[in-house]
This record gives C-alpha cells, structure tokens and sequence, in this order.
C-alpha cells in the first residue's frame, strides 16, 4: 500500500509510474487526497471540540466550589451539547478512514525505475539466457503424452475427482513430484533459508496483507463459511508471519523457504495455454522470502535471481530471464524477473518463477517494521521468488530428456528419484 504522505508530496511522480504501470484508474490518486483532506479536517474539528468541552468541565467543579451555580448549570448544558456534536463527528471521521483506506488499497505499486515500458509480454526485456535446447528425437512428443505413456499423470482421473486443471499425478511421476520438491528445499536451505510449513488456507487480513486482496480476489478460492481463502502462492503465509511485528534491526534479513500447493481459479484461460501442465488449478511450488533492511533490497533481489538461476542451471535446462515491463508487472510488485525455460516438444518458452521486490509495499499493508539504530520504527522490504513451480519445470524435464528408450532425470534429481532414467 502506498502512503499518503509520499502521495501528496510525489503526486506528478505516482502518476507517471503508475501510467507506466498501465493503470489505468488514475482518478483514484485525486480521491485519495480529498479523503485525506476531509479526514486532517474532522480530525480537527474532533480534537477542538473535543478540548473545548473537556477545558469547560474543568470550569465547572471551580464555579460550582465558588457557589456560582447558575454559571455552573450553564458551562454543563454547553458542555452536553459539545459532547453531542462528538458522536456524529466521530461517525463521520471513521467512515472517511474507511472510504480513505478502501480507496488507497485500490492502488498498485509503483514500479522501479528499472522497470522498461511497454503493456504486453512481447514488451518484457530480455535480461539473458542459458543452457541448451536439445535436438530431440525424430518421433519426440509433448509432455501430454509422455505422461500417458509412461503412466505419471492421469488427467482424466483428475477431471473426473474435481475438474480440469487439477491432475493426478501417480507411480514415477508422484515420486519425481516429490523428488524436485526435497531437492528444492536441500537447495534453498543450503543456501541459508529456514523452511517453514505453513497454512494453506488464510483469512482476509493475510490476503490483504500481501496485496492478493482485494486485487486477486476473483482468481483465489474463497471458503464462505469460514471466510478463508485456500492460498495462490506460499507468498501470503510466509510473508504474515510477520504481520502487526517490530523486527529488530540486527534480526534483518529474514529468509524463508516453504513448500505448498497452490490454487488458483486462472479464470479465462483457454487454448494450448491449459493443455496438460501448462496452465493449472492446483500445483506445487516452492517459494522463497526475504524481508531485509529497505537499503538493502535491490542488491537482495539480485542474490535471488542468481539463486534461481543456479537452481535451473543444475536442471539442466535452458533457460532465460526476463525483466516485466510496466504493464507486464503485479499488482505489488516494484521489480520482477520471470525465468522461462523452453519446452522443445512444445517449442515454446514457460514461466517457472517470478522473483519480486515489493520494497515497503507489503510491509506497509501488513504493518511490517524494525528499529533502525536510533530505535525508530521503520518498514521493512520483503521479496519473494519461486524456487521452483513445479508444473512446468517437470513438463520441460520430460520433454526435454525423452530419448526413443526413455526419458533421462537430471543428474541432481537422481539422489532424491532412486534412479536416473523413466522407461517402459
């Protein structure tokens, strides 16, 4: 969430980043302001009449000790009616808070000046690329395919159990699942991470916190009679575990790693972007946290996208990073870099992780803060990266490794599958 006072003193500057962020509900940042208005201006009228009611009782024990009654009678009618006007006053202030925070969570992040223009996909710059894309085999099929042949993923049974988007993934396929999620966790943890388990349903507060409310409430599953929302990424819980905490300056930074599933509607997806693992309902990822002194964030996001990029470069895939254009970019987000890794049966690229600096955004939101040295409070930054999505990654593994006898596990993944190779 941005802040008012920022708002008001960078009001040309919000509104050119958030135009290069093609936002396009401009009049929000005016509204915001006048709420503010209206809010300094009832606050006043509050305090005032507030003060002058409590300076008026004040007269009254002296008047009433110096026997004046009738005096005292009348500061006590003056005082009545001053405390009458307090209620509607205090009605009226609360609503404009309401309507003030309402408004402002409305508005996005804005972006790094880092962050290309542009409105599309075709527009995010690519920031490089490695490894190499395999000739595959005369005869190579896509991942669909392999997954029927070799018995992995049952698609079917998964639509007939809940519905499309939401696969069975069975025998080797269940075990290679659960072999990218331990090495993932080894790999992050290695690296000075702390994983946690967390919650995979939250409640509206922890939504709000991360920004995924209101702005993704249509794409998260809502369950009504407990109002919690089964989570779209482990981003939410992670991050609000330090929800409403003063941190201390020398507990900073905070990493985290946690493995979830994740649930998302993907309402009006459509085409070859949902076919077999492309585009799902529910999947697994394995998410990684910072939260880290505000100083310190940009060079933090560089450690995390080399962090990835280590972890794809040991998949044995090939890959490339893309830094998002304005209008590309989240709704929180201030930075993010997307790693593509290129699907050879599918030939094209897809989207294994975003790795975010959200600066004091989500901090802002979710009352995140730590005492710098002269013991004031100050919000921190937090980032997250995906380390990996599984769905994707294990579609390019197969796909990319399929020889005409089998298909070869990457050589880090072989510890943790029992073997180095899925045949017939």
């Amino acid at each position: 969430m941005l802040q008012v006072p920022f708002i008001r003193q960078n009001k040309d500057l919000v509104l050119e980043r958030l135009t290069l962020k093609n936002f396009r509900e401009l009049e929000l940042v005016d509204q915001v302001l006048e709420l503010d208005d209206k809010r300094k201006k009832l606050t006043l009228e509050y305090d005032e009449t507030k003060a002058k009611a409590n300076s008026l009782s004040k007269e009254i024990g002296k008047l009433m000790a110096q026997g004046q009654k009738d005096e005292a009678e009348s500061r006590k009618s003056e005082v009545t009616s001053l405390n009458e006007k307090l209620h509607p006053i205090n009605e009226e202030l609360a609503a404009t808070e309401k309507l003030l925070h309402d408004t402002l969570v409305k508005l996005p992040n804005l972006p790094s000046p880092l962050v290309p223009p542009g409105k599309t996909p075709e527009d995010n710059v690519e920031v490089r690329k490695g490894g190499e894309i395999p000739a595959l085999y005369e005869g190579a099929v896509p991942h669909w395919d392999l997954a029927k042949k070799y018995d992995l993923i049952d698609f079917e049974l998964g639509n007939k159990i809940s519905g499309a988007g939401f696969p069975v993934y069975k025998n080797r396929g269940a075990r290679l699942q659960r072999a990218m999620i331990q090495y993932f966790l080894n790999y992050n943890t290695s690296k000075g991470y702390t994983e946690f388990q967390v919650p995979h349903l939250v409640n509206e507060a922890s939504g709000y916190g991360t920004g995924q409310l209101p702005d993704k409430e249509g794409q998260m599953y809502f369950v009504g009679e407990d109002e919690l929302y089964l989570i779209p990424t482990a981003e939410v819980p992670l991050t609000n575990l330090f929800r409403d905490e003063i941190l201390k300056d020398s507990e900073l930074p905070v990493k985290l790693t946690g493995y979830t599933p994740c649930f998302r509607r993907e309402a009006g997806s459509y085409g070859k972007d949902v076919r077999g693992l492309n585009r799902l309902h529910q999947f697994d990822k394995v998410e990684i946290v910072q939260v880290v002194h505000p100083e310190k964030s940009y060079e933090v996001l560089d450690e995390m996208v080399a962090h990835v990029e280590e972890l794809v470069k040991a998949l044995e895939l090939p890959y490339r990073i893309l830094r998002l254009c304005g209008g590309d970019m989240g709704f929180g987000s201030a930075l993010t870099y997307d790693f593509e890794v290129y699907s050879t049966a599918q030939q094209r690229w897809l989207e294994v992780s975003s790795v975010s600096n959200f600066e004091a955004f989500q901090a802002n939101r979710a009352k995140i803060r730590f005492k710098d040295g002269g013991g004031k409070p100050q919000l921190v930054h937090t980032l997250n990266g995906s380390s990996l999505a599984l769905p994707r990654i294990l579609a390019c593994i197969l796909e990319n490794n399929q020889t005409a006898d089998g298909i070869n596990i990457p050589k880090v993944l072989q510890p943790y599958f029992g073997g180095d190779k899925i045949t017939l």
